[in-house]
């Protein structure tokens, strides 16, 4: 059964992580895209870390692969912040419906 579910989280992982990447090349402007990559790789990353949890072979083993994930929410977001920054103090406007 633990590897039903285990298999599951990595499948929702996977489509998350597909979803970010869909993001990141249909969204028109910096902005929007660090949005879907923040949320939605984030996510699949949770559901990717959750289902490797649950093969590990000790529960130590399989909270050390849990604690990956807060570190990489903070390093999302920190880069996200520096590049939105950064494009703001380019000029980089968001998009607007009206622009083309």
């Amino acid at each position: 059964m633990t590897d039903w579910i285990s298999a599951a989280l990595l499948f929702v992982g996977a489509f998350f992580y597909a979803a970010g990447t869909l993001g990141l090349l249909r969204f028109p402007d910096v902005y929007s895209r660090l949005h879907a990559l923040a949320k939605a790789d984030n996510l699949g990353l949770g559901f990717v870390l959750l289902g490797l949890a649950l093969q590990a072979e000790s529960i130590a083993a399989g909270l050390k692969i849990l604690l990956i994930w807060p570190l990489a929410l903070a390093a999302s977001a920190g880069v996200g912040y520096a590049i939105a920054r950064r494009a703001d103090s380019l000029g980089v406007k968001p998009w607007h419906k009206d622009q083309p």
